[in-house]
């Protein structure tokens, strides 16, 4: 069940993290009895599941990789682009994610900071749908554009606020069409997990598997793999035609529980 919720979650713009643990307040699961295999496989799971969906592009990107250390100039358009984009977005989440990772994890993972960043930022789902019409594709994202879009990034740091929600909402705001900005922000996101996915690998390296360990990891890393992946098309699909506003009171409703469930001493 966890495996699906991370799956889920990690793709669709309502949170993993707040999902995780809101479901320790709704129906006592608790991530930290799987243990460390358990953070490892859901962060491999889902990182296969942006890689198999994107491997076409992410194999341009890196044969673009010699051509760019022969020819320093910022390529027009194409796979070079794309590729020196990724690189400007991932460097706040490089600066900011060594030395803030762990303060937020033990300031601001709890339930009462979830249920408020989950509003919050739905508000900014609903602001954005309304702002204007935005038409412009990933190819009109500028350097400065990528460093926005990485900065929301790595505000997803903090429980809530949604790595995929707040990358699309940066890149809408720039002008950028849903599914464009929904595409960069997935492939974006493949540095970060990964980094995320070795840092926890190299502590389940040193410290081994056991039997049950590895049925753990083997389940978790599955089923977030093959859920992300589904959620993955799922998302790209629905917002050709659709708005985030369905995500938006999602969010706001679970939060609204949340709150409810915390403030009559249940959770």
């Amino acid at each position: 069940m966890l495996g699906v919720v991370q799956g889920l979650t990690e793709f669709l713009p309502v949170s993993s993290s707040a999902h995780l643990i809101l479901a320790r307040v709704f129906f006592g699961w608790d991530a930290d009895q799987l243990g460390l295999s358990f953070d490892v496989a859901c962060h491999v799971g889902t990182l296969l599941a942006v890689v198999a969906y994107f491997r076409a592009d992410l194999l341009a990107m890196a044969r673009a990789v010699p051509g760019l250390l022969r020819a320093p100039q910022w390529p027009a358009a194409g796979p070079g682009r794309r590729l020196r984009l990724v690189a400007v977005g991932t460097l706040p989440i490089v600066v900011v994610g060594p030395f803030m990772a762990g303060r937020v994890e033990e300031a601001l993972r709890t339930p009462w900071v979830a249920a408020a960043t989950l509003a919050g930022v739905a508000v900014l789902f609903l602001v954005v749908e309304r702002i204007g019409a935005r038409t412009q594709g990933e190819e009109s994202i500028s350097a400065a554009g990528a460093l926005a879009i990485g900065t929301a990034q790595a505000m997803a740091l903090v429980p809530g606020v949604s790595r995929s929600g707040a990358t699309i909402t940066t890149g809408m705001f720039m002008g950028l069409r849903r599914d464009a900005a929904a595409r960069f922000s997935f492939v974006l996101g493949v540095p970060a997990i990964l980094a995320a996915a070795g840092h926890e690998g190299l502590h389940l390296v040193r410290v081994g598997l056991t039997a049950d360990q590895a049925g753990v990891f083997l389940v978790g890393m599955s089923v977030s793999a093959v859920v992300g992946y589904a959620a993955i098309a799922y998302l790209l699909k629905y917002l050709v035609n659709h708005t985030l506003a369905v995500f938006a009171w999602y969010r706001i409703a679970l939060a609204a529980a949340a709150a409810f469930w915390l403030v009559t001493g249940r959770g």
